[in-house]
């Protein structure tokens, strides 16, 4: 592009579209992509607990933020796929960024009409932006550099997450949640009439965090906007015609490894967002205190995101990466049991420590399945992986039916448990598959 004003060092690009290095301030920038979207994900986790006590809402129809969050993700993955491969993961970044900010904007008739399903649909086009993002920013990150490397850089980039998840999460805290009582305990000794402007005002403060996200985002749209990126696509010599969708598809669903990462990513995803939605939730009621006295469990959560992260980076580059991923999901199966198990305010403190474990799944199965496919099908599959996000959409709303079902959102954390008990039989199943090879 004719604005770019920081240029790319000379590098060298593989027939397969990696690197030969990595351009370190085109990566960090890159990089900064990712506590973007953490901090768009973790202000859905505010939203779930005042969206409930303000529109009086069933845990299934909370979780319904999260799909419509991640639901986005899902309609959108393909689009900006195919956008990628006729431009460049710069022109998706860019289209993601502009899409970013106009959900943000969204948020100011939201808080004014203050419905429900207006501030879903806000939420829904923050998604759209999003899912641009992820689609190109997981998969650039894997190749702008030396392939050996391509997982370790992707878990990288990833470390950059919880810093925008703990953000976010301070933002609702103290910008969105006020001080005093609960929302449910102070709306019981009201009238009907106070309750409805008590209602708005508390729907006005919802707006406040993504004002501030808005001026990041601007920043950040002309970083990119004058920065020079390589193209890091992968050159196709005997078919220089590029694969359609249709045979691009029939490629990947016949792929087992493939659809078998698909899967794991689902579960992952749908794991993660169950934990972070409802950690709140499982504070209030195990124990007396506020919505605010309550998200520092979800500041500790990111704490534990963040510190697990970077373990699990010290541990993947001394051991094998799949082993090291097989102990974190048998550790994490046990610790979310205790959770489901243990009745008492302990079972918050194991559902914070989770999130060390959560670490380095997202980033490891995302590179192992992108692994496993043929460079000329690499954005589609990228986008595919994206896609596997709706677990954060369907999960959520499962653990919400649950508590709903059975008046126990404690018990509900079996969902996430069963999550994370099939993604350690992922990991063993892709370790014997390393392990058939030697």
């Amino acid at each position: 592009m004719k604005f770019n004003i920081i240029k790319l060092k000379k590098i060298s690009q593989m027939p397969d579209g990696f690197l030969d290095k990595t351009p370190i301030f085109q990566f960090i920038l890159l990089s900064c992509l990712f506590p973007l979207w953490g901090c768009a994900a973790s202000l859905n986790d505010i939203l779930i607990t005042q969206f409930k006590s303000v529109f009086t809402l069933s845990d299934f129809a909370s979780a319904l933020v999260q799909s419509a969050f991640y639901g986005g993700y899902f309609i959108i993955a393909i689009p900006s796929s195919l956008i990628i491969k006729k431009t460049s993961y710069k022109i998706a970044i860019l289209i993601g960024l502009a899409l970013y900010i106009i959900g943000c904007l969204m948020f100011y008739p939201a808080s004014h009409m203050a419905t429900y399903t207006m501030f879903l649909a806000a939420i829904f086009a923050i998604a759209i932006g999003l899912s641009f993002l992820e689609t190109s920013a997981n998969t650039y990150s894997s190749m702008i550099g030396n392939k050996n490397f391509a997982t370790l850089r992707l878990n990288i980039s990833q470390t950059f997450y919880p810093i925008g998840a703990l953000l976010g999460i301070v933002l609702g805290k103290y910008l969105v949640f006020q001080e005093g009582d609960s929302l449910e305990l102070q709306m019981s000794n009201m009238t009907i009439e106070q309750i409805h402007e008590f209602r708005l005002s508390m729907l006005e403060y919802t707006l406040q965090p993504y004002k501030y996200l808005i001026l990041v985002l601007i920043i950040v749209l002309f970083l990119f906007l004058i920065t020079q990126y390589p193209s890091c696509r992968a050159e196709n010599k005997d078919n220089p015609k590029s694969e359609s969708l249709t045979s691009t598809l029939k490629y990947l669903a016949a792929n087992f490894r493939f659809k078998k990462g698909i899967i794991a990513q689902f579960m992952y995803v749908g794991m993660q967002v169950t934990v972070w939605s409802f950690t709140i939730r499982l504070a209030l009621d195990l124990g007396d205190i506020n919505e605010r006295y309550a998200s520092n469990f979800m500041i500790f959560s990111f704490a534990c995101f963040f510190i697990g992260k970077f373990i699990a980076n010290f541990l993947m580059t001394r051991f094998n990466p799949t082993k090291v991923l097989i102990i974190y999901s048998i550790l994490g199966s046990i610790t979310l049991a205790y959770v489901v198990l243990v009745s008492n305010f302990s079972a918050v403190y194991a559902a914070v420590f989770v999130s060390v474990l959560f670490g380095p799944c997202w980033a490891t199965i995302y590179a192992k399945t992108l692994a496993v496919v043929d460079s000329k099908y690499t954005e589609t599959a990228g986008a595919i992986i994206v896609m596997s996000i709706i677990g954060g959409a369907v999960m959520p709303a499962i653990q919400g039916l649950v508590s709903d079902k059975l008046g126990s959102m404690q018990f509900a954390f079996i969902v996430p448990l069963i999550c994370f008990i099939y993604v350690g039989i992922y990991f063993w199943t892709e370790l014997k598959q390393e392990q058939s090879k030697l």
